[in-house]
C-alpha cells in the first residue's frame, strides 16, 4: 500500500509540474506577440531620424553594453529592468521623454529586448513608441553613427 500511495503522489506531482511548465509563455511567444501589435523600423529608416529634434532613442541595454560596444548618439540610456519606472509619470523615477510626445526608438543589441521594451512602453501609454529592429547591431552593420565604447576590449 505505501508503494502505491508513492507512486500516486510522485505521478501527481511530476502532472501539475508538467501543466505548470506548459502555461509558462516562452520568451518567444512574447516577442511575437509584440511584434503583431508594435510600430518597427529597419536600421536604414532608424539612422534617417538620427538628429530630429520630435525623436529619441532609447537604448535598453546594460550598462556595460554600452561601455563595451558603443551607443547612438544622443541617445538616453534607460536598462530594460527599470525600464517601467521611467515611463510611469507618477513615480519618482519617471523620464519626461515619454510623457513629451516624442516618437521614442527603442534598441537593445539585437532586438529581443526592444521589441518587449516597445510593447511595454505602448501598454504604458507612450504615444509613439517605435522598435529599432535588429537593434545595435543592425544600427553598426547599416553604417549608424556610433559614439565609441568607453572601455577598451
Amino acid at each position: 500500500m505505501r508503494i502505491l500511495t508513492f507512486v500516486f503522489v510522485a505521478l501527481t506531482a511530476l502532472s501539475a509540474c508538467a501543466v505548470q511548465n506548459n502555461s509558462i509563455k516562452s520568451v518567444d511567444d512574447l516577442e511575437a506577440e509584440a511584434i503583431a501589435t508594435i510600430t518597427s523600423y529597419n536600421a536604414a529608416s532608424a539612422i534617417r531620424l538620427l538628429g530630429d529634434d520630435s525623436v529619441v532613442f532609447v537604448d535598453v541595454r546594460e550598462p556595460g553594453e554600452l561601455a563595451a560596444n558603443g551607443r547612438i548618439p544622443g541617445s538616453v540610456h534607460i536598462p530594460r529592468g527599470v525600464l517601467e519606472y521611467s515611463i510611469d509619470p507618477n513615480h519618482p523615477r519617471h523620464n519626461k521623454i515619454f510623457s513629451s510626445g516624442k516618437t521614442v526608438v527603442f534598441y537593445c543589441a539585437g532586438g529581443g529586448r526592444s521589441v518587449l521594451a516597445t510593447r511595454l512602453a505602448q501598454d504604458m501609454g507612450v504615444t509613439k513608441p517605435v522598435n529599432l529592429e535588429g537593434g545595435f547591431s543592425a544600427w553598426s552593420k547599416a553604417g549608424g553613427t556610433i559614439d565609441p565604447p568607453t572601455v577598451k576590449k
